[in-house]
């Protein structure tokens, strides 16, 4: 596992194919999730953000994972559906596998008490890291329709995420 988290953050196209074809990989990248909901957690509480600590981490680890599954179910409707290409084929356990090692370089929010830079460089990274984790689980040649189907996914991802805070009254 570690091995494939390090491959995604440097960006390797095969770590992602191969994430994309192993089914016993979709734990790993929950596990992956949950891990970089907490770095962020443990940042934020470094950085001085006044939360309850099991709330907030309890909250950053749900949201996390809730907005991974949502993300992956629209990411793969739209590139199946909306934005097809003959050669797409996916289905959610592959985009969710390449979308949660794409969160890799999430793990270094855990420093953002040293920086607001970090959080930015964090950010871009791991957009990068998602165009090409959507590009090869729906099988695309395209980096442009992998970023509009992010784009468009990232909609619905919202609303959730506005649902999750005023259901836990944040």
């Amino acid at each position: 596992m570690i091995m494939r988290m390090l491959g995604a953050a440097r960006l390797n196209v095969d770590t992602y194919e191969e994430v994309e074809k192993d089914s016993s990989a979709t734990k790993q990248a929950l596990i992956v999730v949950v891990l970089v909901s907490i770095a962020a957690g443990v940042g934020g509480l470094l950085a001085g953000d006044e939360v309850d600590v099991l709330r907030g981490l309890g909250f950053g680890i749900v949201r996390g994972v809730v907005s991974w599954a949502v993300w992956a179910l629209v990411a793969m409707f739209i590139g199946t559906k909306l934005l097809k290409t003959e050669e797409t084929e996916a289905n959610w356990g592959q985009v969710a596998r390449c979308t949660g090692f794409a969160q890799t370089p999430g793990l270094l929010n855990v420093l953002v008490f040293l920086s607001g830079f970090i959080t930015i460089v964090v950010f871009v990274w791991q957009v990068v890291a998602m165009v090409i984790a959507v590009r090869q689980s729906l099988d695309y040649t395209s980096s442009i329709r992998a970023l509009i189907v992010i784009l468009i996914a990232l909609i619905p991802v919202a609303i959730v995420n506005a649902i999750i805070f005023s259901v836990l009254n944040l």
